[in-house]
């Protein structure tokens, strides 16, 4: 049986803004933007190079705006990313690894696959992780 995860929904106050932050601020691109009356909308994003996707709308999902939290955009290089990122006006937190007495600044030393982190937020404060996997260290 193969099952594959292609669409998360994010609870968002205002449509626009999110669209403007994913596809302006993120680069993800707009897959689809559809109004149906004034009770739902609903606008697909997709980060580039993935196979799943994000929606924002209107009358897609009755959670709290900005209740989504943990949801990692996995890059090869998290340095370069969180800098792109910011140069584009996104507010991402320090580069950091779990070391062995915590957390610590920086990526991982080695660079190792799934040890490097970076966290985001979208306007309404949904968050989002980079996490690094397949940098040629």
């Amino acid at each position: 049986m193969e099952m594959k995860l292609e669409l998360v929904i994010l609870p968002v106050t205002d449509v626009d803004r999110a669209k403007a932050f994913y596809a302006e601020r993120l680069g993800f691109a707009v897959d689809v933007d559809h109004k149906a009356g004034e009770s739902f909308r609903v606008v697909q994003l997709t980060p580039p190079g993935s196979a799943c996707s994000i929606a924002v709308g209107v009358g897609i999902t009755d959670a709290e705006p900005g209740s989504v939290r943990g949801l990692h955009l996995v890059v090869t290089d998290i340095v370069a990313t969180r800098e792109a990122l910011f140069a584009r006006g996104v507010e991402v937190g320090a580069v950091r690894h779990m070391g062995p007495t915590g957390w610590q600044d920086g990526p991982h030393p080695e660079r190792s696959d799934y040890n490097s982190f970076a966290q985001l937020a979208d306007p309404d404060g949904n968050s989002w992780l980079l996490q690094e996997r397949g940098h040629a260290a």
